[in-house]
């Protein structure tokens, strides 16, 4: 009975896995500069990232300038991206496991860069002010 559980439940494992991969594999995190993940809404400068299994995207070109708000959606996300923090603003919290969390980030001189990572300092992210 014993060997039938650890059976199933390494089958459950194998199969949860296949489908993660799977599901995270189609958004390889580049490590490319990205300016796609920028956009201004009111005078403000919104960068949007998303925390799963990595951070995504891992390296964006923003305005300096101008203020900013990193807004970090968060979908299924069970991993140490999930505990957030970015030294430069003091910022440092769990992110809710589906949602979004807004971060002030004031403006930046020109070739300044802000770095986030998780709890682990495994995954991390790069915002290069230009």
């Amino acid at each position: 009975m014993k060997s039938i559980l650890l059976a199933a439940l390494f089958s459950i494992l194998l199969i949860g896995g296949a489908f993660f991969l799977r599901d995270t594999s189609s958004n390889r995190i580049s490590d490319e500069p990205v300016t796609d993940a920028v956009s201004m809404e009111e005078g403000v400068q919104v960068i949007s990232i998303l925390a799963r299994g990595g951070y995504s995207p891992r390296n964006i070109e923003a305005v300096a300038n101008v203020p900013t708000i990193l807004r970090v959606a968060t979908k299924s996300t069970f991993d140490c991206s999930a505990a957030l923090t970015v030294p430069a603003v003091g910022f440092r919290e769990i992110l809710p496991m589906n949602g979004e969390k807004e971060i002030k980030i004031p403006a930046q001189k020109p070739g300044s860069n802000i770095k986030g990572l998780c709890s682990m300092g495994m995954y991390s992210f790069t915002i290069n002010f230009k």
